[in-house]
């Protein structure tokens, strides 16, 4: 079925029925879904689909059904309270004002088949305020975060459904130089043609008041300045102001069966542990896009969706964005047996801006494809296999295939650029909605990535096609060369009361220095020659190719909505210890493994740093 083709056939068609039912999306970062995921778990439930973000009816039937197997399936006093509220919550609202929603709500009737038309139009508030402190206080870092949201969502009959949404806000999340990188290797010898040509950037730290590879870049495009709000600037060291606009058209057929939207939303898809998606992670920027999901049987689906991508501002609103003319197109195929073995299969591609009909259609392999257009675009496949037992638990391995080599010695070449995943979710009886999540993450050098390359459409332009939208990974939030062992408990032992605790190591390779390897960063591009193994430089040997940090992240949060009052609180706080380890000096990129050691240079310092996160959402 083309889905994307259809989607947008399904938009004019609807408008014509009786009763409003809303299937505009939940937000991501909505607790819900760590609550479906865990009924799911406890078989609860039916199984849900992987294709996220959910729409409001879609988790109103699915509390209803949980709620209604509760008595038999031991669900606690607390639970059943949690779930009724978040039902409340997901329900049509009263016509009016409510004050508790932070919402205006009305609706009438149109035509002789008395088709609903419905409107709620509200605001919430968020701020944010987090600190960093270094070394023993001796280097202290604070962001800020103030936003206003605004929305207008509703129903257009049965069957469609509308949001307009946007926020504006202050905010700075300071940053620290750490040097150049090259996106090949320091001695890689450009291509004559200029289609290969080695690039030095900068290269930054993640925000110094936030754990690392957890903050989320909130606003479109470019920030402003508070001095200059004519110019254009990539990242808010200082105060800075920014906008966000999102926006969808959703409608649902066949008992939700088949269901399209128009929009531009954050993703995940995959049937693993949610936040734990290789291949479409809520960790990316949102996007434009088209998409569709059908499911004509309990044991199938099939999802098909194609954006546009936007630029990373770098270099001026004008100069990246003609490096930044990227489409993507995705399929995914959901296998389940009933509640206890889950099976995705999914294809990807990163193209330079066309009306390309065979990545955009979900029943053509776009790898094969790619051979009959030209090899011009970035191809990945992907696979997901989770076993649950319903009461305990689930465990799962995934693949994100990007370009892998396979040959004997596959796992010492650059070219072998995978990701992969295994974990588990262990459900805990003794508090309400409580789990304990187990996962090791590998991103292997130069997965994500891929070169620049000259397109006949584009003329002589070296076109970026790395898997980035707005310069962030569309997959996994580690970047490449990485690998994360992580440990996080989650518990709600009251309606209104979240609590977490986790422990994560995360090791990458550096991108700067004198120790860099090679493969480190988004922006890193493989050498077209030597890649079946004849140069050493394009073999890895992870930690002992170069120098790698070390990070041992330990941290605790909290989550309070107090009765009867529209306002959430929240804060975290923890630990990070950082250090790195290096090989002998001059050693890095030269196809052999050394002995590594910890080491504290100017490059490369030992730190330890204290990150407290306070923050409080009106209206949430």
């Amino acid at each position: 079925m083309p889905a994307a083709i259809i989607s947008a056939a399904l938009f004019f068609a609807a408008a014509v029925f009786a009763q409003a039912q809303t299937h505009t999306s939940v937000s991501l970062e909505n607790r819900v879904y760590y609550i479906l995921e865990q009924a799911e778990a406890r078989g609860l439930c039916k199984p849900l689909s992987g294709i996220k973000p959910y729409s409001r009816g879609a988790i109103v039937s699915a509390i209803n059904e949980i709620l209604a197997s509760g008595e038999t399936k031991k669900l606690g006093g607390t639970e059943r309270e949690i779930l009724e509220d978040y039902l409340k919550t997901f329900s049509k609202p009263e016509p009016g004002l409510d004050w508790m929603r932070g919402s205006y709500y009305n609706e009438t009737t149109i035509g002789k088949t008395a088709a609903i038309i419905s409107a709620n139009i509200g605001a919430n508030l968020e701020t944010i305020f987090s600190t960093g402190m270094y070394n023993s206080f001796k280097q202290n870092y604070l962001s800020g975060e103030l936003w206003l949201h605004l929305f207008a969502n509703g129903d257009i009959g049965t069957h469609l459904s509308y949001e307009l949404s946007g926020e504006g806000g202050i905010f700075q999340a300071p940053r620290q130089y750490l040097g150049k990188y090259n996106t090949y290797y320091k001695d890689f010898i450009d291509d004559v043609d200029g289609e290969f040509v080695n690039r030095e950037i900068d290269v930054y730290s993640e925000p110094l008041s936030y754990f690392p590879y957890t903050y989320k870049k909130r606003w479109d495009g470019s920030v402003y300045f508070l001095q200059d709000l004519s110019g254009f600037s990539s990242w808010p060291n200082t105060l800075a102001g920014g906008y966000n606009l999102t926006q969808e058209l959703t409608a649902s057929f066949l008992e939700n069966r088949l269901i399209a939207r128009l929009g531009r939303l954050p993703h995940e898809w995959g049937s693993a542990s949610f936040g734990s998606s290789l291949v479409l992670n809520q960790s990316a920027r949102p996007f434009f896009g088209i998409e569709a999901e059908f499911s004509p049987f309990s044991w199938f689906s099939i999802a098909s969706m194609t954006g546009a991508l936007e630029y990373y501002n770098m270099d001026g609103i004008k100069t990246s964005s003609m490096h930044f003319q990227n489409l993507f197109s995705t399929t995914m195929l959901q296998f389940k047996y009933k509640n206890y073995l889950f099976l995705d299969v999914g294809e990807a591609v990163i193209y330079p801006k066309r009306f390309e009909l065979g990545y955009i259609s979900p029943i053509t392999n776009s790898i094969f494809y790619q051979n009959n257009s030209g090899d011009f675009d970035n191809v990945s496949m992907n696979i997901s296999l989770k076993a649950q037992y319903p009461g305990i638990g689930n465990i799962w391995f995934s693949l994100f295939w990007d370009e892998a080599y396979w040959v004997l010695n596959f796992y010492e070449l650059d070219r072998t650029m995978i990701a992969f995943q295994g974990g588990a979710v262990i459900s805990l009886p003794f508090l309400s909605f409580t789990s304990l999540k187990i996962s090791y993450t590998m991103v292997n050098p130069y997965c994500y990535t891929h070169n620049r390359n000259y397109n006949p459409w584009y003329g002589d332009k070296n076109m970026e096609t790395s898997y980035t939208n707005n310069g962030v990974c569309l997959g996994y939030y580690l970047p490449p060369n990485s690998d994360e062992l992580l440990l996080r408990f989650k518990t709600m032992p009251a309606k209104n009361l979240a609590l977490n605790l986790q422990y994560q190591m995360i090791r990458h390779g550096a991108d700067f220095g004198n120790s860099a390897v090679d493969g480190s960063n988004l922006l890193s591009e493989l050498d077209p020659e030597g890649r079946e193994g004849s140069k050493d430089v394009l073999k890895r040997f992870f930690l002992h190719d170069g120098a790698y940090q070390w990070m041992h992240i330990i941290k605790a949060g909290a989550e309070w909505s107090p009765e009867r009052i529209p306002l959430t609180f929240f804060m975290e706080a923890g630990t990070v210890i950082s250090y790195f380890t290096d090989i002998e000096q001059g050693k890095a990129n030269t196809g052999k493994a050394y002995p590594y050691s910890i080491v504290d240079t100017a490059d490369y310092p030992k730190q330890t740093s204290l990150i407290v996160t306070l923050g409080v959402k009106l209206f949430p």
